[in-house]
């Protein structure tokens, strides 16, 4: 495992740049990885974050792209224009929620 400091806590990431441990979540690091992946986050992108947290949080599984769409109000070709490389797994990655299941 690889380790990660943002905001001047050291944090595990698996080598798809996942966190280990979602107990290490908070906003400075889904904004460090979101620096990472070019993308410069909106609302529109938090309200992706945190349906996919609450929905993580509630079920145990990371919502899959249909699901995201079908239940945050954030259509499928938005979703694609706000985390256009991998955004299930983009999206998973800045959330703090393991990658869904079928994501490369």
């Amino acid at each position: 495992m690889a380790t990660a400091t943002i905001a001047d806590k050291t944090v595990e990431v698996d080598d798809d740049g996942m966190l280990v441990n979602g107990a290490d979540w908070s906003k400075e690091v889904a904004e460090a990885f979101a620096k990472d992946e070019n993308i410069d986050l909106t609302d529109r992108h938090w309200v992706v974050i945190d349906y996919m947290r609450k929905d993580f949080a509630e079920t145990g599984k990371s919502p899959t792209i249909r699901r995201i769409t079908k239940n945050s109000g954030v259509e499928t070709k938005q979703l694609y224009q706000l985390f256009p490389r991998r955004p299930g797994r983009t999206a998973a990655r800045l959330a703090g929620v393991p990658k869904p299941m079928g994501c490369v």
